[in-house]
Parts: C-alpha cells; structure tokens; sequence
C-alpha cells in the first residue's frame, strides 16, 4: 500500500541529523517516493555581513549555504544515500520555511528530529509546535536516537457515535480525519512489518448522575456502562469494516490491527496505552470537533503529546488550510 510520494526531511544543524535521514530514506525507499532534505538558517547569522574585514552580505549567505548543502550530503551519505536525494537550503524561520516549501511543493509529509531529548516535556511555543499546530500534511516527529524500523504502532481514533434514529455520517470531518489516521498506521504497519494497534478512549460521564434519577443507581450505571460500551464497539467495527472494504480482505488479515477500546478520557488512556503496548510510533489528529472526545492542539492533543516517550505523526483533517502563507 503506497502511501507517500513526496517526503520532506527536516535537519537542522543542531539535531540529529543522520537519525532523521535514516528514517526519511527508510520510509521513502518503502513508498517509492521522493525525498527531499532540507534545513533552515537563522536570518539572523546574516548580520555580520558587509562589517569591516567581513565578507558582504550575499557571499556570506552564499558561503553559508555551501557549506550547509555539505554538511547534508555527508549526512545523506552516512545514513546510506544516493545522490538523487535533494537537498535544499533557506534562510528565515524554520517552521515558516518549511510549511512554505509543503505548500509549495505539495509534499505530503515532513518528518523531524524532535528539538531535544525530553522532547515531550514541553514544546510550546516550539518550532516543533508550530509544525504540529499549522502545517498541512501529516508531520512526524523522530524521537532522538530511536531506529529507523518501528515494531509497534498505535493509531488513536475519535469515533463518531450515531445520533438516535440517525445514521452515521461517512462524510464528516471527523471519519474522513480517522480514515487518515488508519491508513497512516497501515502504510507504516506494512513499510515495516509493525503491529499495527487501533485505539479509542471512550467515558460515560452520565452514570455519575444516576442516582438522581433512579431508586437503583448500582444497576442504572451497569446498564449504562453496557450500553455506552456496546455503541462505541459498534463503531469501531464499522471503522475496521471500512478499513476492511478500502484494503482488501487479504491486506487485512496480514495486518491483523488489535483493536483497544479503554475506558477513560483520551488525555489518560491514551498516553497509558501507549506506554502498556510499548508502542514506537503514535498517530493522531490535530485538529478536530471540540468536545470531550476531541483530538485538538491546544487541548486534548497537547496532553497526550505531553506525555507521550516515543514519536509522533500528527494528522490534519482534509481541507485543514494553514495559517501561513
């Protein structure tokens, strides 16, 4: 299942940078796609140009950008490269630059080293951040020093629930965002022969109140555990089905997803998960509904990102339009 076509690899100087290209060459080589590395240099090293005894302006930008186109194609070579690799040099702010050549060149995903080791601890405010937040195409986060093949993979999914007397709308935001996701962590699943886990968090904050309304509260709140449960199953297996219908029965059985259905808010059982099934490699959405089950930068997301250890693609739902232009 071929899934990318145009893979843009972020590595600034500062990073690890022969790790992210190990992953970038990996993932492109499994999708036939092309790859493109690319770094950003601070406008503001251009400063000293044009001083007494300095080079001007335009030849320090130059001479810098030799030098950085150097240093990426050593990187290129090291992590096993051909030549056919691109490589691109800008001067700005990082996470501008990169969002412009997406939109300019259509890639369909980026791929970085996270900032620092304890990346989770806080990206706020972050390059890191602003590429989670505003970039279009699905962005994945490198957790520093980790290999380039992933053994397992979560896929974390926020269902829709029909409305009574209602049908599931396939059309929404919020399947078509799923949908992404799922096929993400198949793409990845089978690139590296990962086993590929899909999980919702579901709650049923109703059965607190319970006991204001019936003379058996203890059989009340089983009764609505039972039936929350059972529509949240039901809408997971209308999403493996679909999934089933978009790959074929065969691809699916090879992938064989685990399908996880805890209990609790997204912002704890999420991160739990992750944690319980070892998982290398988290996708998720970025931006969707509000409410509680929503997956939002800002919110929900930015908890489980805070908690997470392990890397992170980051979906946008289809139409999502960034802020940068």
């Amino acid at each position: 299942m071929k899934r990318f076509k145009k893979v843009l690899c972020v590595c600034p100087s500062s990073g690890s940078q022969v790790r992210a290209v190990e992953q970038a060459l990996s993932l492109a080589r499994s999708n036939q796609a092309i790859l493109t590395i690319v770094d950003v240099i601070p406008q503001g090293i251009l400063s000293a140009g044009g001083l007494p005894g300095a080079p001007s302006v335009d030849e320090l930008k130059s001479r810098i950008m030799a030098s950085r186109h150097r240093e990426l194609r050593q990187a290129v070579e090291q992590a096993g490269g051909d030549d056919d690799i691109q490589i691109e040099v800008f001067f700005g702010t990082l996470f501008l630059e990169v969002i412009r050549a997406v939109l300019r060149n259509r890639h369909d995903l980026v791929i970085k080293a996270a900032e620092n080791p304890g990346w989770t601890q806080r990206l706020f405010g972050s390059d890191d951040m602003h590429l989670l937040r505003k970039c279009p195409c699905p962005v994945w986060m490198v957790r520093p020093g980790e290999r380039p093949e992933y053994a397992t993979i979560l896929a974390a999914v926020d269902l829709d629930l029909p409305e009574p007397d209602r049908p599931v709308d396939t059309h929404s935001e919020n399947q078509s965002l799923n949908a992404q996701i799922i096929d993400l962590g198949v793409a990845m699943s089978l690139s590296g022969f990962a086993q590929l886990h899909i999980v919702h968090a579901w709650d049923a904050p109703e059965i607190e109140f319970a006991s204001m309304w019936t003379n058996q509260p203890e059989t009340a709140e089983v009764r609505l555990l039972d039936a929350e449960r059972s529509r949240h199953k039901a809408a997971m297996t209308r999403l493996t089905d679909q999934l089933r219908e978009r790959i074929g029965p065969d691809s699916y059985d090879f992938i064989s997803p685990s399908i996880h259905l805890p209990k609790g808010d997204a912002r704890t059982v999420v991160p739990e998960q992750a944690k319980m099934i070892k998982a290398d490699l988290v996708i998720m959405g970025t931006v969707g509904r509000t409410g509680i089950q929503g997956l939002i930068i800002g919110n929900t997301a930015e908890a489980i990102l805070d908690q997470l250890s392990c890397s992170v693609i980051a979906v946008k739902p289809q139409g999502f339009t960034s802020p940068v232009g």
